[in-house]
């Protein structure tokens, strides 16, 4: 086993190219310890080169509805009425918390999306 810091992008797909190699490693084999090791490795090199940011609400309601098949007019016991959520989808209105609270209930949407800031539109 030779493994190193992983430091470039170039570092990065070596490691990622031996992982698939290794995937179907045994427990307790030197190879398994290995692909343990370079996991790790490439976790903490792209949790640093590549972060991850959550989608924006609207996004994030967007995505849902697409998800589960949904209409505007699906999301009036989360949001209030039509208009209530034309407004939000348009960006027009931003969320209350209780509107976060039944998405976040209700269509199982990450509070860590909903409560990120984005732009409203006057």
């Amino acid at each position: 086993m030779n493994i190193k810091p992983i430091k470039t992008a170039e570092d990065n797909r070596a490691a990622l190219a031996r992982i698939e190699q290794l995937w179907d490693a045994e427990p307790n084999t030197a190879e398994f310890d290995e692909l343990e090791v370079l996991s790790t490795l490439v976790e903490a090199f792209e949790e640093a080169n590549y972060p991850f940011s959550p989608p924006d609400p609207i996004e994030a309601i967007r995505f849902r509805m697409e998800q589960l098949g949904l209409e505007d007019k699906d999301l009036v016991p989360y949001l209030g009425t039509r208009s209530r959520v034309s407004e939000v989808l348009k960006r027009k209105r931003g969320l209350t918390l209780t509107m976060i609270r039944n998405l976040n209930k209700g269509l199982k949407i990450s509070l860590d999306s909903l409560v990120k800031e984005y732009q409203l539109v006057n």
